[in-house]
């Protein structure tokens, strides 16, 4: 019952840290010497590498199924 809503939250956030990151990457005008857009970044890898582990464990335990028209069973 978690799982859905945990997953709605960690896509918004990595939208959020998506907008935040090109934010920085415009405002410091591609300085490379600035860390905020190489961490705004990471945070982002590191939300989309929790996505897809909550994704990985609703699938393996059959919290989350294929509900798609074409997929055969």
């Amino acid at each position: 019952m978690w799982l859905k809503p945990a997953i709605v939250i960690l896509f918004i956030a990595i939208l959020v840290s998506l907008a935040r990151s090109a934010f920085f990457l415009i405002k410091d005008q591609g300085n490379i010497n600035r860390d905020r857009t190489r961490k705004a970044l990471a945070v982002r890898v590191t939300l989309a590498a929790l996505l897809l582990t909550l994704v990985t464990y609703g699938v393996l335990t059959g919290e989350l199924t294929i509900s798609a028209p074409w997929h055969h069973r």
